[in-house]
């Protein structure tokens, strides 16, 4: 059999499933630590229940993300997870699904491991999203989810350090409600409404054009340049505001497809 044949033949069984993102839907891709339990609290031994150093390589991370050939508009990390938000005209990979997964999978990994000398790995799903709506209601549920994560979190390392296990420490939260767990850590000297902002509603990263100074060497003078640069915005917003936020952020895309 000649090789064209048989490459012909063989790439029906990699391309069978070949399922690709409507043109006019918007893509937001969820990026999430694989077994990040572990390797915070054995291999890299962070400080709990939040580590400026790992915060810090879940930036880069993303930072990397945003920058490694995907245009992306807007980029969100609270704990072990990263959300992606496509601009709605991409057409990269002819919007295939399984490149967008496997890609973003490995290069999170990738980098991830590099800045912690050590194994990371990281899983994607791709989320098809029909209207600028459903883009603001997906963003708020993460930025929500990430304030409730991290109430649950500081109460139960606080009990865990007042020295209950696992298994108690989870009990005592579990029919807590908001303001008891509120009330909990106050009565312990914490109140949770002081803590950074970047722990309660995670981190957000999006493209802003900064002026710089060059220089043109032909004419010998000084000139004014725009660049784009991302921004990480450690103070973001909530509730109604944050849903304004991400509207604005879906503004500014240049894009005239937005429903």
């Amino acid at each position: 059999m000649k090789f064209d044949d048989l490459d012909a033949q063989m790439r029906v069984y990699e391309t069978s499933v070949d399922y690709c993102v409507l043109p006019g839907l918007h893509i937001v891709a969820r990026i999430d630590g694989r077994n990040f339990t572990r390797l915070t609290k054995e291999t890299g031994k962070f400080e709990t229940p939040f580590d400026i150093k790992f915060r810090d390589l879940m930036v880069k991370t993303t930072k990397h993300l945003m920058n490694c050939g995907f245009k992306v508009v807007y980029g969100f990390t609270g704990s072990d997870e990263i959300s992606l938000l496509f601009d709605i005209d991409i057409d990269l990979f002819s919007r295939k699904i399984r490149k967008y997964n496997s890609i973003l999978a490995g290069e999170a990994s990738a980098k991830f491991s590099l800045l912690f000398n050590d194994i990371g790995v990281f899983d994607c799903r791709i989320c098809q999203l029909p209207s600028k709506k459903i883009v603001i209601d997906y963003f708020r549920w993460r930025n929500e989810d990430v304030h409730r994560n991290a109430l649950n979190a500081h109460c139960y390392w606080m009990l865990r350090k007042e020295g209950m296990d696992k298994k108690e420490a989870t009990k005592y939260l579990e029919k807590k409600s908001i303001s008891e767990k509120n009330e909990l850590l106050f009565s312990h000297g914490i109140n949770f409404n002081e803590l950074p902002n970047w722990q309660k509603r995670g981190i957000g990263l999006y493209w802003i054009k900064e002026e710089k100074t060059g220089y043109n060497p032909k004419n010998n003078i000084e000139i004014k340049v725009e660049k784009n640069i991302i921004k990480v915005d450690y103070d973001l917003p909530m509730r109604d505001e944050y849903s304004n936020f991400i509207e604005k952020i879906l503004e500014n895309n240049k894009s005239r497809h937005f429903v």
